[in-house]
C-alpha cells in the first residue's frame, strides 16, 4: 500500500495514557485513484484507536486482579466493602455479655426484635474498633429507650463490639453462613422408616445404591436430597440412581415395547427390552412414556412429618 503516513494511532490517544509505544498501524492518505474511500479511512482509525484504548485501559488494572488476588480472602472482603476481620475469640466473649443484656431487644443474633436491626445500625457499620459502639453502650440513649450499661468495662464493650462485626460480616458474606446441625433424629426410627411406611427399600439398597451414604454427603445435603426430588437426588439420573430408567415405546402398529432405556436424545431412543434384546428408533417417530422414578419421592412430599425427615437424615447419616 503506497500513501503518505498522517498520524500515528498510538500517539493519538493523548497525552494521559501511560501505553508504551506500540507497532499498531500508520493510517495512510487516500490517493487519488486509490479504492479506500475517506469514510473506509475514518472508520479503520477509530476502530484503531479504540483498540488502543482498550489496551491502555487493561495495563491500568493492578496484576493481582481487582481487589487484590484471584478470588483470595482479602479480595473477597473488599468487594463486600467489609473492614478488617473480627477477633473471633473477642466475639465469642462478647456473645456471651450480648445475650443478657441486649438480645431481649435486639434479638438474639442483632437481627432486631423489639428494638432496631443493630446489623444496619450505622454506628456499627461505621464503628472500627469500639469507638462508637463503646461510648452508646456505656452511656446509652436513654431518649430512645435504650438503657446506658455502666457497669460494663472497656475490655467488655469491645467485645460486643467484635460480635457486632461479626454479625455484619455473616450476613454480608454469604460464604461463611453454616447450617445448623440437621441430625436431630432418631436413627433407628428412620430405619424403620426406611423398610417400613417410607417405602423407600422398594427402589434403594443400603448395600446397593445407597452403600455409604452417609460417607458421601454432609448430613444437610442428604437431607435435601431426598426431600427435594429432582435436584439432584436420589432417583434423578445421577450418581444414585437406583436403577436405569423403564420406559415404554409405541410403535406406529400399535405394538409396545417394554424396556430400560440405553440412550435417548432429541433425535432417537435406544433401549434394551425384557429379553435384552436392543432397539432404536427416531424419537419423532414413536410414543416414548418414560418411568417416573421420582413418583414416590414427590407422594412423600404431602406425608412427611418433622419427625419422619430427621429420622431418615439420622439414619442415612450412619450408614457407612
Amino acid at each position: 500500500m503506497h500513501g503518505t503516513p498522517i498520524a500515528n494511532v498510538g500517539a493519538s490517544i493523548g497525552p494521559d495514557c501511560n501505553c508504551p509505544p506500540r507497532n499498531l498501524a500508520l493510517v495512510y492518505a487516500e490517493r487519488p485513484g486509490e479504492n479506500m474511500s475517506r469514510t473506509s479511512l475514518c472508520l479503520c482509525a477509530f476502530l484503531l484507536a479504540a483498540f488502543a484504548l482498550q489496551v491502555c485501559g487493561q495495563e491500568e488494572i493492578p496484576a493481582g486482579g481487582r481487589g487484590g488476588g484471584r478470588g483470595g480472602r482479602g479480595g473477597t472482603r473488599e468487594f463486600l466493602g467489609l473492614g478488617r476481620a473480627p477477633d473471633a475469640q473477642a466475639a465469642a466473649r462478647g456473645e456471651k455479655l450480648y445475650a443478657p443484656n441486649c438480645a431481649f431487644c435486639h434479638g438474639e443474633k442483632a437481627r432486631g426484635a423489639a428494638g432496631p436491626n443493630l446489623v444496619r445500625s450505622e454506628i456499627v457499620l461505621h464503628d472500627e474498633k469500639g469507638e462508637l459502639i463503646g461510648p452508646t453502650l456505656s452511656k446509652g440513649r436513654v431518649d430512645k429507650g435504650m438503657p446506658a450499661f455502666g457497669a460494663l468495662t472497656e475490655t467488655q464493650l469491645a467485645d460486643i463490639g467484635e460480635f457486632l462485626h461479626l454479625q455484619v460480616e455473616l450476613v454480608a458474606n454469604r460464604g461463611l453462613y453454616k447450617r445448623l446441625n440437621v441430625v436431630t433424629g432418631d436413627p433407628k426410627a428412620g430405619e424403620a422408616y426406611f423398610h417400613g411406611a417410607g417405602g423407600c427399600a422398594q427402589c434403594h439398597s443400603i448395600s446397593g445404591d445407597l452403600a455409604h451414604i452417609g460417607g458421601r454427603y454432609q448430613p444437610e445435603q442428604l437431607q435435601t436430597r431426598f426431600i427435594w426430588p429432582g435436584g439432584g437426588g436420589f432417583g434423578g439420573g445421577g450418581r444414585g440412581a437406583a436403577r436405569p430408567q423403564k420406559v415404554t415405546v409405541t410403535l406406529p402398529s400399535g405394538q409396545s415395547i417394554a424396556g430400560t432405556v440405553k440412550q435417548i436424545d432429541d433425535f432417537d431412543i435406544s433401549i434394551y427390552d425384557a429379553s435384552g434384546v436392543y432397539h432404536s428408533w427416531p424419537t419423532g417417530s414413536v410414543k416414548i412414556v418414560l418411568e417416573d422414578r421420582l413418583a414416590g419421592h414427590r407422594q412423600l412430599l404431602n406425608k412427611y412429618t418433622d419427625a419422619d425427615m430427621h429420622n431418615l437424615t439420622a439414619y442415612l447419616v450412619s450408614v457407612k
